[in-house]
């Protein structure tokens, strides 16, 4: 299968050095957690090649950073929490070097009073995740402490997960419509899970703020995802490329499509890209 070498895709991409932005789980990584051999030789390929691969998730920073370490990133950059934070990679260091916080309390009422039985956590600026009721996720990347929801909704936020059991992700996603959230950004996931964020952070809202530290053209910015919350990353890119299982409404805004995860899509496009 070729992806970047065909409908002109070839002319979007040059010898130049790339950024490389890419989601992580759904792309890097499959529903099972599992990276393919495939994709971390390519990726580490690509890595060693010179492009600066950016991981971009709406992972928390602490389940990313083992990510960026099997792709043999040592030094670069990471766009976490759907773009509600950003890190610096030195070695072993890790410098957070932007977070964008928010008042979630107006979004947990709302959503409190249509999804009482949900499950609410969330992650403060410090860090730290408190969460409605035991509840945890490898998205998190840390275990949550319980706390009454009053403290969820006085706390200072980055993200805010909500999962709900009692519903399936068409219905969860209605209700969430049906609720006109105002004042912050949201996605709803490929389950009955919704991540709020600040108003107007996205995962693109973060890579612009580092494609312009880092002074890469558009043009020379390549991304790759498979979810809801890569739409506005594969629209800010000079190339986006949605992964093969991807819902149509993504694959809808992407420049390209390739493979699925479970057929090493991700790996598709950087062998290609290796091949320049």
């Amino acid at each position: 299968m070729t992806v970047l070498t065909r409908t002109g895709n070839d002319d979007r991409l040059n010898t130049r050095k790339l950024m490389i932005c890419l989601d992580v789980d759904g792309t890097i990584v499959n529903h099972r957690g599992q990276m393919s051999e495939r994709v971390r030789r390519s990726a580490r390929d690509v890595v060693g090649r010179g492009h600066e691969v950016v991981i971009s998730t709406g992972r928390s920073l602490g389940a990313a950073l083992p990510i960026v370490r099997e792709l043999g990133i040592d030094h670069g950059y990471v766009v976490a929490s759907n773009g509600g934070v950003l890190a610096k990679i030195t070695g072993e260091d890790v410098d957070v070097f932007h977070r964008e916080i928010f008042d979630p309390s107006l979004a947990l009422a709302a959503l409190w009073r249509s999804l009482p039985n949900a499950k609410y956590a969330l992650e403060n600026e410090r860090g730290e995740f408190l969460s409605s009721d035991v509840f945890t996720d490898a998205s998190f990347g840390a275990e949550s402490q319980v706390v009454d929801f009053e403290e969820l909704v006085n706390s200072k936020a980055v993200r805010v997960v909500v999962f709900s059991t009692d519903a399936t992700a068409e219905d969860f996603g209605q209700a969430v419509q049906g609720l006109g959230l105002s004042g912050v950004t949201y996605s709803v996931g490929w389950t009955a899970w919704l991540d709020i964020a600040a108003e107007g952070t996205t995962k693109a809202s973060g890579l612009e703020r580092l494609r312009a530290i880092l002074k890469f053209d558009t043009a020379d910015t390549l991304a790759v995802g498979d979810g809801r919350n890569d739409i506005e990353m594969l629209q800010w890119a000079g190339l986006g490329v949605a992964m093969g299982q991807a819902p149509d409404e993504v694959k809808d805004v992407a420049d390209a499509i390739t493979d699925g995860v479970d057929d090493d899509g991700l790996a598709v496009v950087l062998e290609e890209l290796l091949q320049r």
